[in-house]
């Protein structure tokens, strides 16, 4: 018989990048007295990996949960950028209802469109939450009829248009149902969560059914399954079958061997859950995204949506160059393809391939900064590797022509950097489909793109707009082939030799470029050292010493002056290197190469090409 259980909430809580989600969360989690009144607390305490804090972004979704008035509210803490969006769209399958968080100055952002979108598909009930109403721009009553016209674009039903505003401030912890009455704490937001987000329901009688929505991953228990019992209950010890509703052949009988609720930011162990509330599995090796755990005498799969396929891949490779094996503590080929595979067990939108050569893999995921917080991630686990330029994932229609991946981008910019803006994303194919004012004086304008178009276009961008741009886009299926791109119209400046830079030599070779090295620094022959001022690659010796003479001092050296080195983080290594270049990545160091060292063997490679 289908029952509902009063005493849960599920809840999300979805927003585009930087509206204030998690620290919306942390809020919540002060207020519901998680933490002992003397606790110190970091902020945005959700945020818990180090490349996570540094950025200021959600990478992964999070579990939580917090106790209000006897009501368990669990609430998933869900990643803004549409790199991350594989984690958004399946963490929604365990909720009832979701918080829309969007920013009182910013409104209605392309991110908020698509998470938006996801939750209105699914017919789960909206909550929008306007935060950040202390700031000075806020304009709030702007920001309803945005949202509400969203909501219309979307074809939200009459019940989802007729959703519960609440305002916020999640720095001060305050929020109001009416903008004329300032809120003093969380209590408004709480209360409308409980009566509007609608209670769990199921059949505690039926046969168990557990939809795995999120894997985690620890080095003593090994894979973690996280799901919602959506029928009957489940018990440690409890053997159950392990279904797949997009893989019908998949049947297998597993054991539970331990089983976790959330309470807090801890997972406590329990004997035995009912319909509703989101547990944590141990103890079954070979449990993946989309699995349902039932009772072996009426196994029947969840359906669940699949994942977006990848739009983007590099290659990764083992370092082959003459500094090889010097900084990092994992170097070999079975080092870099465990780290790869070991990642598949929490990101589902990642691929790996194994190459035609043992020492190469190929890495597929949803976007730049995807695979970017992957290669930061390993970097500072101590791996080395090489990676190349990011290249597209191109499909085929019937009729065997190529297709492309295209990206709908959204650039708020001060009017004078709209031109060059406009030309630059020209000459990447871009086509500029609307333009107009947006907040603060700034204009609006929105590209139709293809994918590849972008790579290695948001550094430009930044040095373009004098950092004032911002930039977002969003994945627009897939159209047909838009011609050759160039990306790069400067060549690089090339060591010629291996050994230390020394001051004379790159005194010299300031001249041809911009520089990436200072003196004292580890070259070796084939290195990318700077950019050049030409179209062409330049090869320079800069371990040149000065020939010293009875009329040569070695004295002289000190006049002369260096301009300070251009050094590039990894997002702008990976923009800069060019189809013929290699990113040398240790815990240490960022050296950009070419993949063929040699000069002579390098000349008939471009000869052949040409």
């Amino acid at each position: 018989m289908i029952q509902t259980r009063n005493d849960v909430r599920n809840v999300a809580i979805i927003a585009h990048v930087d509206h204030g989600k998690t620290t919306l969360v942390d809020e919540l989690l002060k207020q519901s007295g998680v933490f002992r009144a003397n606790q110190e607390v970091a902020e945005r305490v959700m945020d818990s990996n180090d490349i996570e804090k540094e950025r200021g972004i959600t990478i992964l979704s999070k579990n939580t949960a917090v106790v209000y008035k006897d009501t368990k509210i669990n609430i998933i803490d869900t990643p803004g950028h549409a790199d991350f969006g594989g984690e958004v769209e399946r963490v929604l399958k365990m909720v009832n209802g979701v918080v829309l968080v969007v920013d009182a100055f910013e409104g209605a952002m392309p991110q908020t469109k698509f998470v938006l979108r996801n939750a209105l598909e699914l017919k789960l009930p909206v909550i929008v939450c306007i935060n950040k109403i202390d700031r000075p721009e806020a304009r709030p009553s702007e920001v309803i009829d945005e949202i509400l016209e969203l909501f219309m674009d979307l074809e939200a039903s009459d019940e989802q248009l007729d959703c519960p505003f609440v305002f916020a401030s999640a720095k001060a912890g305050t929020s109001t149902l009416d903008l004329e009455k300032p809120g003093t704490d969380m209590i408004p937001l709480f209360e409308t969560i409980i009566d509007y987000i609608p209670a769990p329901v199921g059949d505690p009688d039926a046969g168990t059914q557990v939809l795995i929505s999120t894997i985690d991953y620890n080095e003593y228990v090994g894979r973690i399954g996280v799901g919602k019992v959506d029928n009957g209950s489940v018990k440690v010890n409890q053997e159950v079958m392990l279904v797949n509703a997009h893989e019908p052949e998949k049947q297998k009988k597993v054991k539970i061997s331990k089983l976790y609720e959330y309470d807090g930011l801890n997972k406590v162990e329990v004997t035995e859950s009912g319909i509703g509330s989101i547990v944590a599995i141990s103890g079954i090796a070979d449990l993946h995204i989309g699995d349902t755990l039932c009772s072996p005498e009426n196994p029947q799969p969840i359906m669940f949506q699949k994942i977006s396929e990848p739009t983007i891949a590099m290659t990764f490779i083992v370092n082959d160059s003459p500094l090889a094996g010097q900084e990092g503590k994992y170097v070999t080929s079975r080092h870099l393809r465990d780290r790869l595979f070991r990642e598949l067990n929490t990101d589902v939108s990642l691929r790996v391939e194994e190459t035609d050569a043992a020492d190469c893999f190929k890495v597929s995921g949803r976007g730049e900064l995807h695979l970017s917080v992957l290669i930061e991630n390993m970097r500072r686990e101590g791996y080395e590797f090489a990676v190349s330029k990011a290249e597209v994932l191109y499909h085929q229609d019937e009729q065997g022509k190529k297709l492309e991946p295209m990206e709908i981008v959204y650039i708020d910019v001060p009017e004078e950097f709209s031109g060059s803006v406009i030309q630059k994303l020209g000459e990447r194919k871009g086509e500029l489909r609307n333009m107009g004012l947006a907040n603060g004086g700034y204009s609006r304008l929105e590209f139709s793109i293809p994918a590849r178009g972008l790579i290695g276009y948001r550094g430009e961008f930044m040095t373009d707009t004098k950092g004032n741009g911002i930039m977002n886009s969003t994945f627009d299926g897939y159209g047909s082939y838009k011609g050759d791109i160039t990306y790069r119209k400067q060549g690089s400046l090339i060591a010629f030799e291996s050994g230390e830079s020394i001051t004379y030599g790159l005194f010299n070779a300031q001249d041809r470029g911009t520089l990436f090295i200072g003196a004292g620094e580890k070259v070796y022959a084939g290195m990318v050292i700077g950019q050049s001022a030409k179209p062409e690659d330049v090869e320079l010796n800069v371990c040149k010493k000065k020939q010293l003479t009875n009329t040569r001092s070695s004295s002289a050296d000190e006049a002369l002056r260096l301009s300070p080195p251009r050094v590039l983080s990894l997002e702008q290594a990976l923009d800069f290197i060019d189809n013929d270049e290699l990113l040398e990545v240790t815990p240490e160091s960022l050296r950009i190469r070419k993949k063929i060292l040699d000069p002579t063997l390098r000349k008939r490679a471009g000869y052949r090409k040409g």
